[in-house]
């Protein structure tokens, strides 16, 4: 296939006659097909253990732009090369371990931990019964995720198959970037034992979130509580992959917190742009840098946290102060002429920021920083004064050049993960806003630094190891704060600055 065209995700199911396994990989094309996507489905009939095991091997893709660019399907399962192996049964998980169907670069195991015994284990003249252990570690070892529970247990729970239980828990693994929807709407248009199976499908779903959650990403919550923030919940379940639910209603909640309604749904518009050009990897990595970016700490921001009755509760339970103590707080607060000028409305705060007899007039007034008293009425005030500003942030300049930057980040990402080899790059690239941090100094710091990378990267653009040397420089740019370690790395690579 041509270089540029995306590597479809193989899945292998193993399952024995009588667990649904053949409905449960219908359920898989039906879920790929709504999903625009192209999916191919062989299965393997097995006589030889229980009442036999049956493998089946699914590869999807999203649809090709043009003939030429669609990928050939393989018919079945190659060792070192499957994304998802799916077992209803322990040992079958082991037995696909053996076969080198489930390797640690790459494989998510989906795997009931109920036992169905083989005739060996039956038959044997003492103790047969193969050690469940040991197929725990190998699973364990060997796999890049593991999600395991008794499914059947949980099938029986809800008067379900475990093909349902097991189809929850696929859609939770984070493997497919499909929507829950559009899984129960397979169940549905199937129009078999729709309430149980829809019911033994949510039981997998909810116990595979809780009982193996990705590293780095956050377990589902209710979301927000307003009409709001509901009707954006219900955006995130619809449109996005289970496995990003949670981290997404973070996001919605800080840029509810920060701003506003439409706020937050800008948040969802640019992850939308972000999860149909790259992958669900590149979409996580987007989320969480991407509500970190948006919610940017300027002296409004930094304000309205100073004034929030929880950070007074906060700082009484830090001293330990009885209830009817008082305490004084004193906040120290350092807005430079910069921070000034980015508070105003934009048209007028570039004006006065580009002008060197306005810089040399107010400057000086701001170069050191000042103490304010907020359990005194004056300190107060002031800061609840310029948190009130909130409702005109959109017309400050400091706005205007955050979004600006976040714009260009985005374009960036998405033009890096359209090139051949250059997803890994584009992730690396989303782990750079790390470096775009704090307010006055810090954020001026930090945004140096990340201009730095930036241009770095883009004179060298095409490098086939462009992943590593993103990553290396941004690990650089984080270990000091004068950028030695950056200047360093720059000039290893023959980029000095």
């Amino acid at each position: 296939m041509p270089s540029d065209v995306a590597r479809p995700i193989s899945i292998a199911i193993a399952a024995l006659g009588g667990q649904g396994g053949g409905v449960l990989a219908d359920w898989l094309v039906a879920v790929a097909e709504l999903h625009g996507w192209i999916v191919q489905a062989t299965s393997i009939a097995g006589v030889a253990q229980r009442t036999g095991t049956t493998v089946y091997y699914l590869e999807m893709s999203p649809a090709p732009s043009t003939p030429a660019r669609r990928p050939v399907l393989a018919l079945m399962a190659v060792p070192g090369d499957v994304d998802l192996v799916v077992a209803a049964e322990l040992m079958e998980a082991g037995r696909a371990v053996v076969r080198g169907l489930v390797t640690p670069d790459r494989t998510t195991a989906v795997v009931s931990t109920h036992r169905i015994y083989g005739i060996t284990e039956k038959s044997a003249m003492g103790d047969g019964i193969v050690d469940a252990n040991a197929v725990f570690a190998a699973l364990e070892s060997r796999s890049k995720r593991l999600i395991s529970f008794d499914m059947q247990a949980l099938a029986d729970e809800h008067g379900s198959v475990i093909s349902s239980v097991l189809f929850g828990a696929i859609a939770a693994s984070a493997v497919l970037p499909f929507p829950r929807a559009l899984y129960e709407q397979a169940i549905t248009q199937s129009g078999v034992a729709v309430k149980t199976n829809l019911a033994g499908f949510a039981a997998g779903f909810e116990r595979a979130l809780t009982r193996s959650p990705l590293t780095s990403l956050v377990p589902p919550s209710t979301g927000p509580t307003t009409e709001v923030g509901s009707k954006l919940d219900e955006r995130i379940k619809r449109e996005f992959p289970a496995h990003l639910h949670g981290l997404l209603q973070e996001g919605v909640k800080r840029t509810l917190d920060f701003q506003d309604g439409p706020y937050a749904k800008l948040y969802l518009d640019r992850l939308q742009e972000i999860r149909d050009s790259g992958g669900y990897a590149l979409t996580a990595a987007v989320a969480r840098y991407l509500a970190l970016w948006m919610t940017y700490e300027d002296t409004i921001r930094v304000a309205d946290l100073k004034t929030r009755g929880t950070r007074f509760n906060r700082v009484r339970e830090e001293v330990r102060a009885p209830a009817e103590q008082i305490v004084y707080v004193t906040e120290f607060m350092h807005p430079r002429f910069e921070e000034v000028c980015e508070t105003l409305p934009a048209g007028l705060g570039a004006r006065l920021q580009a002008s060197s007899r306005a810089r040399r007039l107010f400057a000086p007034l701001f170069r050191k920083g000042r103490h304010i008293q907020t359990a005194h009425v004056g300190g107060f005030l002031l800061l609840y004064f310029v948190a009130g500003l909130r409702r005109w942030r959109r017309g400050t300049l400091r706005y205007r050049l955050e979004q600006e930057r976040i714009g260009a980040w985005l374009e960036h990402i998405k033009a890096l993960a359209a090139t051949p080899g250059g997803y890994d790059a584009a992730v690396e690239l989303a782990e750079c806003q790390r470096l775009v941090k704090g307010y006055s100094d810090t954020h001026e710091r930090g945004l140096k630094n990340y201009g730095v990378v930036i241009d770095a990267i883009r004179r060298l653009a095409g490098r086939p190891d462009l992943a590593a040397i993103i990553k290396r420089l941004r690990i650089a740019a984080l270990a000091d704060e004068e950028g030695k370690q950056l200047r360093a790395a720059l000039n290893e690579l023959g980029q000095n600055q």
